[in-house]
């Protein structure tokens, strides 16, 4: 068991820089690298690029939520305060 996931180790090892080394010798652009002739690809790649953009957009709506958070809790902290400072003991 262990030779045949060695042997496969080994043969994807080897295959692997061939593939890149023929992917950097066509000569494509960046713009046409995008376009992929597989549409299976080229879908992955538009769910990737609009999984990106989704977590950009929720980073954002984060960051405007954790701003409001804390302005309420300086709210809520300073209505506490003066309601302990109101009872007196």
């Amino acid at each position: 068991m262990k030779s045949i996931a060695a042997v496969i180790t080994a043969t994807v090892a080897l295959l692997s820089p061939s593939g890149v080394w023929a992917q950097e010798a066509s000569g494509a652009s960046p713009s046409t690298a995008s376009e992929h002739p597989d549409a299976i690809v080229r879908m992955h790649q538009q769910v990737a690029a609009a999984n990106r953009e989704y977590n950009r957009e929720v980073a954002a709506a984060k960051k405007v939520f954790d701003h409001k958070k804390a302005e309420a809790k300086k709210k809520r902290d300073a209505a506490v305060a003066v309601a302990h400072s109101g009872v007196s003991q």
